[in-house]
């Protein structure tokens, strides 16, 4: 049965996913909608391609501490009040249900209209607060890639795809909701970036650069 604790839990977690860090940075900061430029998504990827470093790595920290925390202290935070005990099936479910909400409030973020971003930077968060020894060889992979290949998108599948391979059989998981998780994130991630890989295969696909300033 899901209990008043969870649904509140729930609640707050799409509501700190929603805050669109991007639009709110670009508006304050910039005078402009990052998302009526560059691929039109409220995202760190975006922010950097559009308005810089400057104001693409705050986009990035806050983008992933939201996914962190709303795996990480809102739990914790029902552990505290002794609502959900640690290790029990009830707090796997209420993990992943706080890392979708969280997810979702990104993607769709009910303050900026229900336009948000892919969410690959929440996922990180998530992922972090979920398995942090596997994302941290994903963060790897995501790099690696990039350096490489110079694609933000494809490094994010590619390191998305890895996460599940490395819960199962890298670091042998054998908690049935985080491994559920993982697959859902690849699928997901998969879903998000549709247009990225029709660009990526047309060869028409942007590559990024870090550290370009925004022209004047």
């Amino acid at each position: 049965m899901i209990s008043l604790s969870n649904i509140v839990t729930l609640l707050c977690a799409y509501l700190l996913g929603s805050i669109p860090t991007a639009v709110w940075i670009g508006q304050i900061f910039y005078k402009i909608d990052v998302r009526e430029y560059g691929s039109g998504n409220a995202g760190a990827t975006n922010t950097f391609r559009v308005l810089g470093y400057k104001a693409g790595i705050p986009v990035l920290i806050i983008d992933i501490f939201k996914g962190w925390a709303s795996v990480a202290i809102l739990v914790v935070v029902l552990k505290k009040f002794n609502f959900v005990q640690s290790g029990s099936e009830e707090y796997g479910n209420i993990q992943l249900g706080s890392g979708i909400a969280c997810l979702m409030g990104h993607i769709f973020p009910i303050y900026a209209g229900f336009r948000g971003g892919k969410g690959v930077a929440t996922l990180l968060g998530i992922m972090l607060a979920i398995h942090p020894n596997s994302t941290g060889v994903c963060i790897g992979i995501f790099i690696l890639t990039l350096l490489l290949s110079g694609y933000v998108s494809l490094s994010s599948m590619i390191a998305g795809f890895a996460f599940p391979f490395l819960l199962l059989y890298a670091f042998h998981n054998e908690n049935e909701i985080q491994n559920l998780f993982s697959m859902l994130i690849a699928t997901l991630i998969l879903v998000t970036h549709q247009k990225n890989i029709e660009r990526l295969f047309r060869g028409a696909e942007p590559k990024i650069k870090l550290f370009k300033k925004k022209k004047s």
